[in-house]
């Protein structure tokens, strides 16, 4: 194969692992749920490949002769996080949990942060970013003091109005936090979120940028890149790796465009990796609780999957999985431990069939090395056999 591409669908779990409830998150199904709240899903192009035969789906058909291969992949690493799960994709499997800080940041963390900018902070404490911008919005553009808040997730959040503190100084705020946050506090993201005032409402802007930590061993990303290989990371994923392992980064204001720039990157001339998140399932429906914005999302990644498809070459190899879950049917409004689908089409492959339960999502990134001839991955089974297959 000369070329694996991976399109992760961010939050689209499809049923909870054994461990889930330690997480608070028995009964989590991100796909199952939202289809019985919506009273069922129309996905006719992901149901062809195979999508109903992993798990049952109201509105989805088992009933298929699937153009693709199908399982399902429990994550084995520590954690329910979008680091975490596209670490694992990439072959790094996270032991021990990022820190998380649902009471809020240790004031020796928030002293030394504010030595190095300057100026001390509002808020420190768990909220949402909509929420706290509106709450302390107006302090902070009377005072100047940037907002830090967290979430659920290992996550250090800088918010700013671009008028007060502009994005620059934003981000030279949040690579000082990055450099504050290490050892036992060794957050998995920094995160600058910047927002406006329009019409006396406050709107974050696209212009948010993470300073994540980076993988502790070589990724697939790492390992493509060194042996020469185009890596094209769409959408966030060059954020989430830290910045290393890509030779090229794309990103993207929401799924639309997300899938039309994969797409050109499948036309395109390469050889190597092609590595894209959408985005949209996560923050803007899970997050939110929103099952109905959900459905309407996937539908629209549906409808646009044939384009994808289209574009494939003939030694293309595509993987269609997830990162975590995040069911918006439930009461919590955070990522969900689940199980992820896993669909796998290429036009050479051998006749589609299930290929189970994966133990790890390790397994998706041993696969794609495999097929682009690489070695040296930290964990994974590759089960490319099964997919050149009789």
């Amino acid at each position: 194969m000369n070329r694996a591409i991976i399109l992760v669908l961010d939050s689209v779990g499809i049923g909870a692992l054994p461990d889930a409830d330690k997480c608070g998150d028995a009964g989590s199904h991100t796909l199952g749920n939202i289809a019985r709240v919506v009273g069922g899903l129309n996905l006719p192009n992901l149901e062809r490949l195979g999508l109903g035969k992993i798990e049952a789906i109201q509105g989805v058909s088992p009933d298929v002769e699937p153009q693709a291969f199908h399982g399902k992949m429990a994550e084995a690493s520590a954690g329910k996080d979008t680091t975490t799960g596209h670490w694992e994709i990439a072959g790094v499997v996270t032991e021990k949990p990022f820190p998380t800080y649902p009471k809020g940041f240790p004031a020796d963390v928030l002293r030394e942060f504010g030595r190095r900018i300057g100026r001390g902070c509002l808020g420190n404490k768990t909220a949402s970013g909509t929420e706290i911008i509106s709450q302390l919005g107006p302090v902070h553009i009377k005072t100047g003091l940037p907002i830090v808040y967290t979430s659920a997730d290992s996550v250090f959040q800088v918010a700013a109005c671009e008028d007060v503190i502009p994005v620059e100084e934003l981000h030279r705020m949040c690579e000082a936090a990055r450099e504050v946050l290490a050892g036992e506090n060794a957050v998995c993201r920094v995160i600058a979120r910047p927002f406006v005032v329009k019409g006396g409402a406050y709107v974050r802007t696209e212009r948010r940028k993470d300073f994540s930590l980076a993988p502790p061993k070589p990724t697939l990303l790492d390992i493509a890149k060194d042996a020469g290989l185009d890596v094209i990371g769409i959408g966030k994923i060059g954020d989430i790796f830290a910045h290393r392992g890509v030779t090229a980064e794309i990103h993207t204001a929401d799924n639309a465009e997300g899938i039309t720039h994969t797409v050109e990157a499948i036309r395109a001339d390469s050889r190597g990796l092609i590595f894209t998140n959408l985005v949209d399932y996560d923050v803007k429906f899970g997050h939110r609780n929103d099952a109905e914005g959900f459905a309407r999302a996937l539908r629209e990644f549906d409808d646009r999957l044939p384009e994808i498809l289209a574009a494939l070459k003939d030694e293309d190899l595509l993987f269609l999985t997830a990162d975590h879950g995040c069911d918006p049917t439930t009461p919590s409004t955070d990522h969900s431990r689940e199980y992820v689908p896993l669909l796998v089409f290429g036009k050479r492959l051998g006749r589609p069939q299930s290929l189970g339960l994966r133990p790890t999502f390790a397994d998706l990134g041993a696969t794609a090395a495999e097929a682009l001839g690489l070695k040296g991955m930290a964990a994974g089974t590759s089960f490319f056999s099964l997919l050149t297959g009789p």
